[in-house]
């Protein structure tokens, strides 16, 4: 679909697809996103802080489950949303996420402006990089009639 064209199954208007761009400008100007995880069909999510670099997702983390998870199954997805009264935007990213373990990865991760939001030691950067990037916006109204 283009840039701005209606999703098939929405003949309001109220739901459109954003460009990969598009996408990615709005991915870029948050700070906080979900991270999707499923390790033996059992879903996770968590809240993190991150940013973009380069079209890939950087956060950090500390030793535990998150970390534990994407050793044994590095393909997550990837969330944030924004709303008003008027409407709202949501990305979704699919990819693969690998902790950063190369010094001259680490070093460049560390010049990034990303720093924990708890008081708490993170010190395992992790990239995501996507495989797929898609978005919607919608614009809020009442429901129509279903006949």
């Amino acid at each position: 679909m283009g840039d701005n064209e209606v999703m098939a199954f929405d003949e309001t208007g109220a739901v459109t697809n954003l460009s990969e761009q598009e996408s990615w400008d709005l991915l870029a100007a948050q700070e906080l996103g979900r991270l999707a995880t499923a390790v033996v069909n059992e879903p996770e999510i968590y809240p993190v802080n991150f940013v973009v670099d380069d079209r890939t997702i950087v956060f950090r983390t500390a030793e535990g489950s998150k970390l534990l998870e994407l050793t044994v199954n590095n393909r997550v997805a990837f969330e944030v949303d924004e709303w008003d009264g008027e409407g709202g935007w949501s990305v979704l990213v699919r990819g693969q996420a690998e902790a950063l373990e190369h010094a001259d990865e680490i070093d460049a991760a560390e010049t990034l402006p990303l720093k924990p939001w708890v008081p708490t030691l993170k010190k395992t950067y992790v990239r995501i990089r996507p495989i797929a990037i898609s978005g919607r916006r919608f614009r809020f109204g009442d429901e129509p009639a279903s006949w």
